[in-house]
Parts: structure tokens; sequence; C-alpha cells
């Protein structure tokens, strides 16, 4: 485990991304068919055996069937896009994200064209967001992404594309391909000349903040939010987003990435964006990055308290210990990637001294997002079955 105690100046966001998309899309999301809030999960037994107070859990596990926190994102991302075309074309009728996803609007969108790169999961959701509408749907997987989550994709109609090389080189290659063939990119990650579609990404990502704040009611505000890095996207919406729901008071928000892909880490002692090469894959996958989104960075920069890598050491007993539940927790199924906090909590009770450094003790009450169920199901029981 590598930290990095960043000293964050804590400057507001609303520059950088207005809450007002964080409100719109969930009103939007939340009106289309399948909505339901995501469950929030008290773990009192894993909390008491990793000596914290209390830890939040919020299960994604089953987001729209898609398995994933990134249905929220992708889906709505599409539909914001197709909206802004429809209304160059319709510029008299109003039209609701909602109707564009049931299909509505089809015949007038049966040319178009979306694509984007992935590690599995985004992937998903724009091509369920694309099928919904009728449109097509290119996506761009490396080949250490497994068959099962091309299949996945696969099963919404979109055209898998294999990229030699990782998750980056997947990027660099769709935005060639974007321009020779007219495709619109809906990625999660922004680059120069690319942000205002990786907006409407991470509004849709704070959906989950919205319920949140909601679930937790009249509860205390947590003290920490251990969040997964990848591009940097979802850590920057959740920061966001509860600095606009707490403001000063919103909790101590720790970034946790995996050592073989840390972008994020190396971009903080840097100070600026860095790109690292990904030498060997981890196993959360779905975390696998090595640039930085810049509107992420942006946020996570001037707002982000510490910055954490773990090993892949501890993920398999995380995820056994999530299907198992601690004592009278309930079993949640969770994937790779969503039990990254979990695994830097284990791997710190050997590390009092970070521990310390983190002020995480037994009066914390920590928050983690579950951002993944058993997105590659055969992945998954063998690694729950102890193989």
């Amino acid at each position: 485990m590598l930290h990095f105690k960043n000293n964050p100046s804590h400057q507001e966001t609303n520059s950088i991304i207005s809450p007002k998309l964080f409100d719109v899309a969930y009103s939007c999301i939340k009106t289309w068919n399948g909505y339901n809030p995501s469950p929030l999960h008290y773990l009192n037994g894993l909390a008491e055996s990793l000596g914290v107070k209390q830890i939040y859990y919020k299960d994604e596990s089953e987001r729209f069937g898609l398995k994933s926190f990134k249905a929220l994102g992708g889906a709505y991302a599409v539909a914001c896009v197709l909206r802004s075309y429809l209304k160059k074309i319709l510029p008299n009728v109003d039209i609701q994200n909602r109707d564009i996803l049931s299909g509505k609007y089809s015949d007038l969108l049966k040319e178009f064209t979306v694509a984007t790169a992935t590690d599995g999961n985004h992937g998903r959701s724009v091509a369920w967001g694309a099928q919904q509408c009728g449109i097509n749907c290119f996506i761009y997987m490396h080949k250490a992404v497994s068959k099962n989550r091309a299949i996945a994709v696969e099963k919404f109609g979109a055209k898998v594309v294999w990229v030699d090389g990782n998750y980056d080189d997947s990027v660099d290659l769709i935005k060639q391909d974007a321009i020779k063939n007219n495709w619109q990119i809906i990625s999660d990650t922004s680059y120069v000349g690319y942000t205002d579609i990786p907006k409407f990404v991470m509004a849709g990502y704070t959906v989950m903040t919205q319920e949140i704040f909601k679930q937790l009611d009249n509860e205390l505000i947590p003290t920490h939010i251990i969040i997964q890095g990848g591009v940097g996207g979802l850590a920057a919406s959740i920061c966001a987003h509860s600095i606009a729901l707490w403001g000063s008071k919103r909790p101590k928000f720790i970034v946790v990435e995996p050592e073989t892909a840390d972008c994020l880490y190396q971009s903080a002692i840097l100070g600026k964006p860095k790109m690292v090469q990904i030498e060997k894959e981890t196993l959360m996958g779905g975390l696998s990055c090595g640039e930085v989104s810049l509107i992420g960075w942006d946020i996570l920069k001037n707002n982000t308290n510490d910055f954490i890598t773990i090993s892949d050491d501890n993920v398999r007993s995380a995820m056994r210990l999530m299907a198992k539940g601690v004592c009278e927790d309930p079993s949640v199924e969770a994937g790779e990637s969503a039990v990254a906090g979990i695994a830097m909590l284990m791997e710190l009770e050997n590390l009092k001294k970070i521990k310390s450094k983190l002020n995480i003790d037994e009066s914390s009450r920590i928050l983690l997002f579950g951002t993944e169920g058993a997105t590659d199901q055969n992945m998954y029981d063998q690694i729950i079955i102890g193989n």
C-alpha cells in the first residue's frame, strides 16, 4: 500500500460541473422504467471486524439489471446527446429523455451511431441505452477484457471491436475511428476538446448520492467516503456532489486505486495529470486505467484528502466476505472492483500508521460504493468458491 496525504484547498466545484446537472439527471433517471433506489446496507458486523463504528455500503449489483452503477451514466449520456440532436430536427417539440429511451424517435435516429471504449460496465450501459433508443453502437474492448463481458454487451445489439493493448489504447483508437465514421463518442473520461458528454455521465452517477442522502435521513454524516479511482469520473462526481449536499461538513474523501493502475495517485504526487503505463492488469478490471479524466482531476486535486494504492491480495477475500456476510450482515454480490474500499480497510489492519494518518478509528462511519455485482458470472463464481 502507498499513501499520499493531499493538502486539499477545498475549492468550489460549481465552475467545473454545475449541481444543476445533478438535479436534472436525478429528475430524469427516476422516471425510467425499472428505476428503484439501490440498497444502502448497514454492515455492522464488517464494521466491528475492521475496527470502525459503521460501514454504509451502496449496493449497485442490480441497477437496472445491468449489475453496475455505470447503468446510470452511459445510458443517460446517450439520451442527452440524442435529445440535443433531435431538438435541432424538431425545434418546436418538447422532447424528454424518457421518450427517447422508449424508442419513440427511433425512426429519426436509425442512422445515428454511438461508440465507446470500455473495460465492460460502461460499454454495457451505452449499449443498453443505444438499444433502447434504436440506434447503432460500437464498443471497443482491449484483449484483457473477458469474453463474458463482451457477450453481455453484444446482447444489447452492439458490435464489439477488439483492440490490442490496454484500455487507453482502446480510447486512442476509437477517437480516430469516430472521426472517420462520423460516430458520436460516449465516454466517461474527458480530455482536451471533449468535456460536455463526460459531464452528463458524471451527472448520472450522482443519482447514487441523491439516494444516499435520503437513505441516511437523520443519520450522522459519514466521517469518510472511500471511493474507487479509475479515470476519476466516478470519484469526482461523488466528491462534487458530496460538497453540494454537505458543504463544509462533508466527509473526508479518500480515493483508492490498484497499485498497477495508479494514475490518480501518481498525478497527485506530481501535482498535474500523469499517464501511467499499465504493465500488469489488475483483478479489479474496471479500475485498470492509465490516464486521468481532465474534469475528474480538476475536481479531485483540490478536494481529495488522501490517495491510496492497494494490491490485489485482499480482493478475493473481500468478495467472499461480502458473499457470506459477517455475523448478521446480509449476503451481498460484490464484484472485483466493488470491494476496493473493503480490501483497503483489510490491508490497513496491518498498517496502523497509515490508518492513523487517515483518521480511521473506532469512531469512524465509512461510506463505501459497491460499484458492481457479478458482471462476469463465471469469474465471480470461481472466486467465491475459492479457485
